[in-house]
């Protein structure tokens, strides 16, 4: 009998009793007071408007959500979705610009734009990955001036295609500017590096200690996303992941910090697919809040 794509679904949603997540144990830590969770929701994916999206997210469980900044046009229409629906928010920023002068200009427009929405925190895509050292510099330099002047939070992503996208290359921001702070995707690192980063110890310890921001996906030494982190065969992913977020929310509670995580599977074909079909492994949604609730029992102060 062929297996339809509801059959397959339902085969998977029951196979999560042996998720790899079911044999971790909650880390040890002792949170100072100050330290929260809080649990975000992407609309990656998502069909639907802001108002659609947070209401989802709020029904689920989410505590806000992180989204691109939008236009002004778009603006109000956020605004006016987080407060209907009591969520929190964080704002993306980048450009896709080649050209360094009008990606600059672009990035930071919607920096300086964003705070006077008074986000949780700029989780920015920094720069292309051919820019020079220098230029990545004025980056850092924009996100460290602007973090001071307005007290929102801005971090840069580990992300693949960003001046962040490797490891080695990570670590020499990190040494020339010590206010640098970072939003961890670690599964482009597991990806661009092909391999869980068991021979650069002493790099993720450097990153680790300097994240401020985690976005949730688990990828693997040939891809950024493993097809469902509930499936036994992903187990030493899972494993490593888990054990790089671990120490970054046992520093934070430690220090009595607030700790924002997302939760970022993304939809095909990030989200990898049947050949032929398009149809997706897994459904995003239902991982993404699987992720979110693992997580909330896992770091509950």
């Amino acid at each position: 009998m062929a297996l339809t794509r509801r059959k397959f679904l339902a085969t998977t949603t029951a196979a999560a009793a042996l998720t790899p997540l079911a044999s971790l144990a909650r880390p040890d830590f002792v949170a100072k007071p100050g330290f929260s969770l809080k649990l975000l929701a992407t609309n990656w994916g998502f069909d639907g408007s802001y108002d659609a999206f947070c209401a989802k997210a709020k029904a689920a469980g989410y505590d806000g959500i992180e989204v691109w900044l939008p236009g002004e046009k778009e603006r109000p229409m956020l605004m006016e979705a987080v407060a209907k629906h009591g969520l929190e928010y964080g704002f993306l920023c980048g450009s896709g610009e080649a050209d360094f002068a009008k990606h600059f200009t672009q990035f930071e427009k919607m920096l300086r734009d964003g705070v006077a929405l008074k986000p949780l925190y700029f989780n920015c895509h920094s720069g292309r990955d051919w820019f020079d050292f220098e230029q990545g510099k004025r980056f850092v330099e924009l996100g460290l001036e602007v973090s001071k002047s307005s007290g929102v939070p801005v971090y840069h992503e580990t992300h693949r295609g960003r001046l962040m996208f490797a490891a080695q290359i990570t670590r020499k921001y990190l040494e020339a500017y010590p206010g640098l702070r970072l939003t961890l995707d670690v599964s482009h690192w597991t990806n661009v590096h092909e391999s869980l980063l068991e021979d650069q110890a002493e790099t993720m310890k450097f990153a680790l200690a300097r994240t401020e921001h985690i976005h949730a996906r688990i990828g693997h030494q040939e891809g950024p996303q493993v097809n469902d982190p509930r499936a036994p065969e992903w187990k030493s992913a899972v494993d490593a992941h888990f054990a790089w977020w671990d120490t970054v929310v046992k520093r934070k509670a430690s220090e009595g910090q607030p700790m924002t995580i997302l939760t970022e599977f993304g939809p095909p074909t990030y989200l990898p697919t049947v050949p032929y079909t398009f149809q997706p492994l897994a459904d995003q949604w239902d991982v993404n809040v699987f992720m979110m609730k693992t997580l909330r029992e896992r770091y509950r102060p």
